[in-house]
């Protein structure tokens, strides 16, 4: 069960004061009740913490603070804090949940506690007792096809056919993590990529064999009632297996990539025989043309690409994936993974151990016509990778088309260091502010000092200490670039 079947429950009278969808989708495992102030050692992954607020003291965000984080670490599902000790949650107790992303619920003091923890588990006692027993719900012909068709290499398209064939004309889909279809039964319409646990009614069920949040799938059937729940988890059984044979493949596509990315990372130019053999062991075709994307996570860079669509040919590394753009293909790539770029964000802050620093990233090289010019995409995917930030997590190399998109490439480490070195005698006060101005205005004094609210003379005056400092002439265009590269970089 979920947090939102709890939300959905009127006898229950909960209140949702703050939780992502995504996060609401958690699997519930189980309950516990607790106002201990750092309550993480009685934790375990999945369950609701259910708290009266005994513990906290008004004002005390440092408190509110402490217990939310220890839930968070605990990979708690969601906090559900009771209204009675206090009249109403404190409003620091939300903050605390929303810094952590712990869903908060509030608790009215009509409801006892006692009566949420049975709603859990007389749904969880619910959903066990629709589970497949040792009993067989597949018939036996339906099971004997699907054993031959996973021994013979069938795709997940055929195995979901032939799974829900027997079924009748229902709707099933195979889903990603990322909500990507990865087959869907032959009446079932094409459905835009939404996170399975943000999607609600239906029946979902989880497919094993995922190794990081980016690569779980989903058996899902929006219809509750169009197949049996026994049924349903033996196809998911199925699938199980197919991803147990699956692993292995991707296990070997990965070593191949990220063997032609260590080609292209070393030093010296690369053995023109040596790379068209990576590249066809890594499953591309030889010629090109061919584009690299680098990525903070490989997992996550893997996922991305699979949203290009079944015809999309790439390798992927560790942390880099050199694509084979098919000359026949449309669309912009950049575009398409910046567009799905938002659910694999979602999908990987949902992950219990995730951090602030686990923010995703990617960076696009250019397209190139073969494989001598791979290093050079290489190079300009992993510029632009260092260019990506948190309101642009997708750069593509051609959008760095201005002096400060391309300066957001150069490590942060190096920036600081020349803005210090270019800009620091100026100190942090009038002399920067007007030499910012200056050059904003297009080193117009006139309007420089409009601006500042000064007359000319003294702008002349501040100008020429700043030259002085400096030892750059405001008149030469190359002076002007160098303190205005500088501004930027501080």
């Amino acid at each position: 069960m979920h947090v939102l079947d709890l939300l959905q429950s009127d006898s229950l009278g909960l209140t949702l004061l703050w939780g992502d969808e995504d996060l609401l989708g958690q699997e519930v495992n189980g309950v516990t009740a607790t106002d201990l102030e750092e309550p993480g050692r009685f934790l375990g992954p999945g369950e609701l913490v259910l708290s009266g607020l005994v513990w906290w003291t008004a004002g005390d965000l440092a408190k509110a603070d402490r217990f939310v984080s220890a839930l968070a670490a605990a990979g708690a599902t969601a906090l559900l804090a009771g209204e009675e000790t206090h009249g109403k949650v404190p409003d620091e107790l939300v903050a605390a949940c929303r810094a952590h992303r712990v869903p908060l619920v509030a608790v009215p003091a009509r409801t006892s506690f006692r009566a949420v923890t049975e709603a859990v588990y007389l749904r969880q006692w619910g959903d066990l007792s629709r589970r497949p027993t040792r009993l067989f719900a597949l018939p036996e012909n339906v099971r004997g096809e699907l054993s031959r068709l996973l021994e013979g290499g069938a795709g997940p398209a055929e195995l979901l056919d032939r799974a829900c064939a027997h079924l009748g004309p229902v709707a099933c889909y195979l889903l990603t993590a990322t909500g990507r279809t990865v087959a869907r039964t032959p009446c079932a319409p094409a459905v835009p990529a939404r996170r399975p646990g943000s999607v609600r009614g239906g029946v979902s069920l989880r497919v094993g064999a995922e190794s990081s949040p980016y690569d779980a799938w989903h058996l899902y059937v929006p219809d509750a009632d169009a197949a049996p729940p026994r049924v349903l988890h033996e196809i998911a059984e199925v699938f199980a297996q197919y991803r147990d044979g699956q692993a292995r493949r991707v296990a070997a596509g990965r070593a191949a990539g990220q063997e032609l990315i260590g080609l292209l990372s070393g030093d010296g130019p690369a053995d023109p025989g040596a790379l068209e053999e990576a590249l066809g062991a890594a499953g591309l075709p030889a010629g090109g043309p061919y584009r690299v994307l680098a990525a903070t996570s490989g997992d996550a860079l893997a996922e991305a690409l699979g949203h290009l669509g079944d015809a999309a040919r790439y390798a992927v590394g560790d942390s880099a994936a050199v694509l084979y753009e098919d000359p026949g293909a449309e669309g912009d790539v950049t575009g398409l993974l910046r567009s799905v770029w938002p659910l694999l964000q979602a999908c990987g802050a949902s992950a219990p151990d995730a951090g602030a620093d686990t923010a995703l990233r990617l960076g696009v090289g250019s397209s190139v016509p073969g494989a001598q010019r791979l290093r050079a995409s290489l190079g300009q995917a992993r510029f632009a990778l260092t260019a990506a930030d948190p309101q642009a997590p997708v750069r593509g190399v051609e959008q760095l088309d201005t002096l400060a998109e391309l300066l957001a490439g150069v490590p942060r480490e190096v920036r600081a260091v020349f803005g210090t070195r270019t800009l620091g005698a100026l100190g942090e006060g009038m002399l920067r502010e007007t030499l910012e101005v200056f050059l904003a205005n297009n080193c117009s004094w006139t309007r420089t000092a409009e601006a500042l609210h000064l007359h000319v003379n003294t702008v002349h005056y501040r100008i020429e200490r700043v030259e002085t400092l400096t030892g750059r002439d405001l008149s030469r265009l190359d002076h002007k670039l160098d303190l205005y590269a500088a501004l930027r970089c501080l």
